[in-house]
């Protein structure tokens, strides 16, 4: 997916990544706001699957800061509303987006493109989310935020899901966005998923 870009000076991606309530929303927000301080011309897109706060045309954070944004399905969808002006592109929750946005952000970044997405890098297994390991392996730059861990207090690496206030089985979808009533920020130690229905059957 290839889009004309003007920049002649090379541009690069950076990463936000961590668990939730890191403040990965808030840190993409303020460098977005310092981009425009700096009388950069910014477009800001995000997944249409995150309404938790202001409604799709807004990214917010947990802290209550905001900024309008695009919301969008798929890479395909960004490259096809990108403004062919914009110096920064800013992308929130990626881990929702498609494989596509891999190979999008790199084609914008070697045009020139400045490239800032924020995303949760495990899902609630622990495990791989979306493409944000494909984004931090090919980005310049890449933060790693942390969380505190609600049970103990060590630093938060993992989101744990709860159903119903007990964590949920490892078979749950992966995909189900939520806040503070649906999740929380724990450590390695204190991250808990429950075993498959299938595999409970089997340990009676």
């Amino acid at each position: 997916m290839t889009v004309g870009l003007f920049q002649p000076n090379g541009g690069w991606i950076e990463v936000i990544a961590g668990v939730m309530f890191s403040g990965k929303s808030e840190e993409l927000i303020r460098r977005v706001r310092r981009a425009l301080i700096a009388k950069k011309r910014v477009q800001v897109f995000k997944s249409h699957l995150d309404d938790r706060y202001k409604g799709v045309f807004t990214i917010g954070s947990h802290d209550g800061r905001t900024i309008e944004a695009v919301p969008v399905d798929s890479s395909e969808q960004i490259a096809l509303r990108l403004d062919p002006l914009a110096q920064v592109v800013a992308i929130d929750e990626a881990q929702f987006l498609d494989a596509g946005i891999v190979a999008l952000t790199n084609d914008l970044a070697n045009r020139g493109r400045r490239v800032i997405l924020a995303g949760t890098d495990a899902d609630f297994r622990g495990e791989p989310f979306g493409a944000m390991p494909f984004l931090m392996s090919t980005a310049e730059i890449v933060d790693k935020l942390h969380a505190i861990c609600v049970v103990c207090g060590a630093p938060a690496t993992r989101n744990q899901r709860l159903i119903d206030g007990k964590p949920a089985r490892y078979d749950s979808p992966i995909v189900m966005v939520g806040g503070a009533d649906s999740y929380e920020a724990r450590c390695r130690s204190c991250h808990t998923i429950a075993l498959p229905n299938e595999a409970q059957g089997k340990l009676l």
